[in-house]
């Protein structure tokens, strides 16, 4: 978005614009949205960092006798909301929050990003990316509630699907264009009524805030075309699951730090220890990057999703790709994160894994060039190469014993998370579903 706002900016542009409400926008541990809204009257006392709410009622904040947390905006994610409501012209602003002694709560996951790409500072890095939503857009019922049908047969980049999808994402388009948003590309995916729009990468703290802002214009304006935009990442069985790729890239002294001309692959050795941070740091990465029971129903073979961690600078079947472009387009392509993760841990958590490697010099494996797809257990054997956890459990055990991942995330958020999730786990894991009754209610 790349607007630098100071308080007095976002109060002349308010009372310009005549706003009249404004949304103190944050997200809890799971990368929920979460919204105080204030009327304009209260914007000054915002902008003092002045607005309290109470943060027992947030997943994974804090106890009650511990609750009072301060909202802190930052004014350079000040936008107007292109659409009126009934309330008028409204606008927002990201916050940072706070304890009320005036340290950054460590539960808050955008304070985990800054404390992690501080770190990356320190060796005098900072970090790029450029991330490809995938959706789905489906129907609504007579009642507005959601279904799981689509209204269109169009398969990868078709040209004209005569459906609703399709005025929707133009929309969608335009709209986050109108809120500063650099769209490089929007598509029809490979599932009927699956969709993606890619923008422009960008720092890593304002790419995961465009994540968020993202996902909320998707999901209002598919609502004002009678759609339910969902970014679930296996929401029907035997078609294609959505993905969120990462593609990442660190800068040094205004160079990109992954590129080297005289390396045969044009790689940098900053690249491949960071390629090889990424791959040892994989399964465990992958409880943040995939963190819901349903993710990994995406991760298997045969639906384009990454399962086998390795990396190519050719074929698209490894974790980790490489795009052709070189130069200050040097970037690495993290393939398997989905969109129902929270863009703060998940960016976050990869940095850290990135950075283990560069620190260690892990020197990664051999690319792979062949398609893995294609090969049998026996060659994939013979290569060492080792597949992303199966399930929710099992990242989950992998993620207790992994000491960076842990403490990327920090001793709060790490504690909240993985109570959270094993509670998920739980529940899932003793939940009677349809396929169980269509298989054995009548056999047994």
């Amino acid at each position: 978005m790349g607007n630098k706002y100071s308080a007095e900016d976002v109060l002349r542009i308010s009372k310009e614009r005549g706003v009249e409400f404004i949304h103190l926008q944050f997200s809890d541990i799971f990368g929920v949205m979460k919204n105080v809204s204030i009327p304009i009257e209260e914007l000054d006392k915002a902008l003092n960092n002045e607005i309290m709410f109470d943060g027992s009622s947030i997943d994974g904040f804090v106890r009650i006798e511990e609750s009072d947390m301060y909202l802190r905006p930052d004014t350079d994610t000040f936008v107007i909301f292109p659409w009126r409501t009934t309330s008028g012209v409204e606008a927002r602003l990201i916050c940072d929050i706070y304890n009320p002694d005036g340290t950054p709560f460590e539960g808050d996951p955008r304070y985990v990003l800054k404390k992690n790409l501080e770190e990356a500072k320190k060796l005098g890095y900072t970090m790029n990316v450029g991330p490809e939503c995938e959706f789905y857009l489906f129907l609504t019922d007579e009642k507005g509630n959601p279904t799981t049908i689509t209204q269109d047969a169009a398969g990868y980049f078709d040209m004209a699907p005569v459906d609703l999808g399709e005025s929707a994402r133009k929309e969608m388009v335009s709209t986050l264009k109108e809120m500063g948003f650099a769209i490089e590309a929007s598509h029809h995916e490979v599932g009927p009524g699956q969709h993606e729009i890619d923008f422009k990468y960008d720092d890593a703290l304002a790419t995961a805030d465009n994540v968020m802002t993202f996902k909320m214009v998707v999901r209002i304006i598919a609502q004002k075309h009678g759609l339910h935009a969902t970014f679930m990442p296996k929401p029907v069985y035997g078609i294609a699951g959505s993905g969120m790729h990462l593609n990442q890239s660190l800068m040094k002294d205004g160079e990109n730090a992954f590129y080297d001309p005289n390396d045969q692959m044009g790689l940098s050795k900053d690249c491949y220890y960071y390629i090889g941070g990424l791959l040892s740091h994989a399964k465990a990465l992958t409880c943040i990057t995939n963190p819901t029971v349903n993710s990994y129903k995406r991760l298997v073979s045969g639906f384009e999703a990454p399962v086998y961690i390795a990396w190519s600078g050719r074929n698209r079947s490894p974790l980790i790709r490489i795009p052709d472009k070189r130069g200050n387009s040097t970037r690495i392509e993290l393939r398997s994160p989905d969109p129902s993760n929270n863009p703060y841990l998940a960016l976050a958590c990869s940095l850290a894994a990135g950075l283990d490697g560069i620190k260690n010099k892990i020197t990664p494996p051999p690319s792979v060039d062949k398609n893995i797809y294609e090969m049998d257990e026996n060659e994939i054997k013979e290569l060492n190469i080792e597949k992303l956890p199966d399930s929710l459990e099992e990242a989950l055990v992998i993620l207790e014993k992994d000491e960076v991942i842990k403490n990327a995330l920090g001793e709060h958020i790490y504690n909240k998370y993985v109570e959270a999730k094993w509670s998920e786990w739980d529940s899932y894991r003793t939940y009677v579903t349809r396929w169980e009754i269509d298989q054995y209610l009548t056999k047994f």
